[in-house]
């Protein structure tokens, strides 16, 4: 049987996998990107990573890879346009990786990458019409619809991080105001909750961050809300209700069977679906939230890489 090579290129970590076409992980590899080091040493670090998983393939065949990158990209030619988080500009991907290795490379969005891995071995199989949201440091995103992934004219589409979903809010990286990552990710979740100790209000965190509220982050604000702390709930509760207002729109644009949510703000579980949920049911029209799942997303860290295989399967020429 054939194997792929999957790359989940990041910001923090470079992880790699040798895949079969089934999902079933041959070899895993991660390293660190260090993109303070330049676009031409996080290059080095994804051919060696690729190179350490390759090496363990036994004589299998490898047909592919697949690698899935912060964007937006131009995903015909595989370039990386922008990736504030690598600090890349207009950085040739795929064609970097092809020279190097010398196998057909293709080269996708992260969160698509995720979503087409969640309806390939995840909690998506066989549901045509689903959107896929991952909500950690940033928010991505990705939506298929009658089966398909929605790319739009040049590939950027599915950047639900990006909506309005509060008009007269806080300024976002991306340079527009009250985009659902500034008010929902993880960073925001924990200036949320900073600023509001800051102001004398009473919490847990304050211990659980020895004091420095700059320490706080979202894993803590969870762990504090599951313990009952009235302030880390209600932060878990405002981040969760622009997610569901997020989710409405979705909802009335594209009419989706099933929503799926990963990344690591979802390990909130219920503290973060329950909300999401009671808003869905509040303000979307009945008659098109019905039978409309939300689900938490299944692959959990390998959503990435598993994400690069399926964007092979589905694209890749050998």
């Amino acid at each position: 049987m054939a194997a792929l090579v999957g790359i989940d290129l990041g910001g923090t970590q470079i992880r790699a996998v040798l895949a079969r076409p089934d999902g079933t992980i041959l070899a895993r590899y991660r390293t660190r990107t260090a993109p303070e080091d330049g676009a031409e040493a996080v290059l080095g670090r994804i051919v060696a990573a690729a190179r350490t998983v390759m090496a363990q393939a036994g004589g299998v065949p490898i047909i592919g890879i697949g690698a899935g990158s912060p964007g937006p990209l131009d995903c015909r030619d595989g370039v990386v346009l922008a990736a504030p988080n690598l600090g890349w500009v207009n950085v040739p991907l795929k064609s970097r990786l092809e020279h190097e290795l010398g196998i057909p490379v293709v080269v996708g969005n992260d969160a698509n990458a995720a979503a087409l891995a969640e309806r390939r071995f995840g909690a998506g199989r066989g549901v045509d019409n689903l959107v896929y949201i991952t909500i950690s440091t940033g928010i991505g995103g990705g939506i298929i619809t009658d089966g398909r992934l929605l790319l739009g004219r040049r590939g950027f589409a599915g950047e639900i991080g990006h909506t309005t979903v509060e008009p007269h809010g806080p300024p976002c990286k991306c340079g527009n105001i009250g985009c659902l990552e500034a008010l929902a990710a993880g960073p925001a979740i924990a200036r949320a909750a900073a600023e509001r100790i800051g102001r004398g209000e009473a919490s847990l965190l304050a211990s659980l961050a020895e004091g420095d509220l700059k320490r706080i982050t979202t894993e803590m604000v969870a762990d504090a809300a599951r313990k009952g702390d009235r302030l880390a709930i209600e932060v878990l509760q405002n981040a969760a209700f622009y997610v569901g207002v997020a989710l409405v729109n979705l909802i009335h644009l594209l009419e989706p069977e099933l929503i799926l949510i990963g990344g690591g703000v979802a390990h909130a579980g219920d503290l973060l679906f329950d909300t999401v949920r009671s808003v869905v049911r509040e303000r979307a029209i009945a008659c098109m939230a019905e039978g409309v799942r939300i689900e938490p997303a299944a692959l959990g860290d390998d959503a990435g890489v598993l994400g690069a295989i399926a964007l092979f399967l589905e694209y890749g020429r050998t």
